[in-house]
């Protein structure tokens, strides 16, 4: 048993990875199309000849790329990361959601465990601290950078 990756067509791994999840194979175990990899799919299967039989009949499935790979090559894709990873204070941002969407603002404070941001509106006559979640903002300035 092994983990082969199947090369697919551009922006059409969420489907080639839910075509063949849907695919009653006992000898085909998980499927896993991460959004950082793109054009290909995770697939763990007992071998290729099974894999190959099953992307026949998968319109996006292109090839399979020779050899198998383990665990440990794959495991970084199935921890999630934080949203606000890549947020520090005093950056500026853009909330893109909520009631406060299209406004800029700047980072006070960070809190990693509940994947929260306090940031302080720019317009805002007075600066009122509004907490959001990290996928409601986009980062435009970073001291960082």
């Amino acid at each position: 048993m092994g983990i082969f990756a199947v090369k697919t067509t551009a922006s059409q791994e969420r489907t080639v990875a839910d075509m063949i999840a849907s695919r009653e194979e006992d000898e085909v175990h998980a499927v896993l199309a991460p959004d950082s990899l793109t054009s290909y799919v995770m697939v763990e299967a007992d071998n290729s000849a099974v894999l190959e039989r099953v992307m026949d009949e998968i319109p996006h499935a292109r090839s399979i790329v020779p050899g198998k790979s383990s665990l440990t090559e794959v495991e970084h894709f199935l921890s999630p990361t934080p949203d606000v990873e890549g947020i520090a204070e005093s950056d500026i941002v853009e909330l893109i959601a909520g009631p406060f969407k299209g406004e800029k603002a700047r980072v006070q404070r960070i809190d990693e465990g509940k994947d929260q941001v306090t940031v302080e509106l720019y317009e805002a006559t007075v600066p009122i601290p509004v907490t959001v979640r990290g996928d409601q903002i986009r980062v435009l300035d970073s001291d960082e950078r």
